[in-house]
């Protein structure tokens, strides 16, 4: 606080007191799946817009828990602090574009970008630590997402496989994350804040590392924007100014701008550098924004007389016959859409729908590629909870559809078997018309086939887990 003290001045009393109140409460609809006017009809908490600059991101101001509601697990909306939303806003993925995160996990910026591209095109989205790509599957499942590419691999590797292919290619950078101290301060377990100015040091020079190699990634005309959850400039236009200085074939675009939308502070780096491009950089500050602070640059790359690199497509092998005829036998049974055959990959007894816009990706670490279907096994197919949140109940044959405060949901979610009529076979369990998750009816009653590392454990009306 001495230190930002020493860098904000007079603003820094305004700034120290935004810490006494708690931190905002963001959710972002999932327009995948229903926009976010349909929502605020729908939903059970108090919401405020978050602002012009997010059409289909809100502020919860009743206390509620999002994320201990039905919807969530159907995949509606992602909880997101509000001044990350403006990242996801500022890339605007268009689509049918190549699109890369290159640090995306936990994923609530790629879920960002994937409602942006509405299925068309590609996104990639990496982490270089697997568990916490694995994490990003998960929240892209939930997402309902099929058009993504999920990698665990160094950026390097990427650059090496890919080359400058993309048209957006961001990097939300690791920080030492200044602007999560508000989040720490009021969490009901308070971990500790690791913080020293080693530290900035350190993550500056391990983002620039990450920055230069994102360089190699974007085709000419391309952009790429580079984030960071945290105040310090050593990490924010430091990063920038040296990037420019040794890539000059990009130069700092100045976004679209709204209210709480600050400048870069050039003069934090030098105080005699009165460097104009840096101010086109975008600085969320807590004591401005509804959010706990971000800093945000655009870059295009703009020698476009140099032809984009040849995007290299993946290469398909089909499923065999066997195969073939056990998924279009559940097919023919449980859907009521089609899925082109042709995009069909079987891996390791796995059916997976690759995305219009697959690359190939060599020796890359993948952990998943496009929409996993399900498994195969000997004379059956026992379809994935990815493709139950990829579907609307009306493209099953078979679906069964509760209110969201009912029995049956309370039940489902905890995996509990539920008495239902009707025909036999899988089926959509529904909450007020969205996919939750997948069931079987046998002689009237539906097995369970909700994930069971998903399940909520207890009534979840009662807003806690047994």
């Amino acid at each position: 606080m001495a230190r930002m003290a020493g860098l904000l001045g007079e603003e820094f009393a305004q700034f120290a007191r935004s810490y006494e109140a708690a931190p905002a409460v963001g959710l972002r609809v999932n327009t995948l799946k229903l926009s976010a006017a349909d929502f605020s009809t729908l939903s059970p908490f108090a919401l405020k817009a978050v602002g012009p600059h997010e059409p289909d991101g809100f502020l919860v101001t009743d206390g509620s828990k999002p994320g201990s509601h039905p919807y969530h697990a159907a995949g509606l909306y992602y909880l997101q602090e509000p001044s990350a939303m403006v990242v996801g806003g500022i890339v605007a993925a268009q689509p049918g574009e190549l699109v890369l995160d290159l640090a995306a996990a936990p994923g609530g910026k790629a879920t960002h970008l994937a409602a942006q591209m509405q299925g068309r095109g590609l996104l990639v989205a990496n982490d270089i630590h697997t568990g916490r790509a694995r994490l990003l599957a998960e929240n892209m499942t939930r997402w309902g997402a099929a058009n993504i590419l999920i990698t665990s691999a160094e950026p390097e590797h990427l650059a090496a496989q890919f080359g400058p292919i993309f048209d957006r290619v961001l990097v939300d950078a690791p920080c030492s994350g200044e602007g999560m101290l508000r989040k720490l301060l009021f969490a009901d377990k308070q971990g500790p804040f690791e913080w020293s100015e080693g530290m900035v040091l350190a993550c500056a020079r391990r983002q620039t590392a990450v920055l230069h190699t994102a360089a190699g990634l974007v085709k000419p005309g391309g952009r790429l924007v580079y984030a960071t959850c945290t105040f310090a400039p050593e990490e924010n236009e430091a990063v920038i100014a040296q990037f420019l200085g040794e890539f000059p074939q990009f130069e700092l675009v100045d976004p679209p701008r709204f209210d709480g939308f600050g400048r870069g502070r050039p003069s934090w780096i030098d105080p005699a550098l009165a460097d104009e491009a840096l101010e086109k950089c975008v600085r969320l500050w807590p004591h401005q924004f509804p959010g706990e602070g971000h800093f945000i640059a655009v870059m295009q790359r703009t020698d476009e007389e140099k032809p984009a690199a040849a995007v290299r497509a993946a290469v398909l092998t089909p499923p065999g016959k066997k195969e073939l005829a056990i998924w279009r036998g559940f097919a023919r049974e449980a859907l009521r859409v089609e899925l082109a055959e042709e995009r069909l990959l079987l891996a390791n007894g796995r059916l997976y729908l690759l995305p219009e816009a697959a690359l190939a990706t060599g020796k890359l670490h993948l952990i998943r590629y496009g929409l996993l279907l399900g498994e195969l096994g000997k004379g059956h197919f026992r379809p994935d909870h990815a493709l139950a949140l990829a579907l609307k109940p009306e493209e099953a044959a078979l679906s069964a559809n509760f209110a969201a405060d009912s029995d049956e949901i309370a039940a489902y979610w905890q995996g509990l078997d539920l008495p239902s009529a009707g025909p036999d076979g899988w089926l959509l369990v529904a909450v007020d018309g969205f996919v939750l998750g997948w069931g079987k009816r046998v002689n009237g009653r539906v097995k369970n086939h909700y994930p069971r590392g998903l399940r909520w454990n207890g009534d979840w009306r009662l807003g806690r887990e047994a």
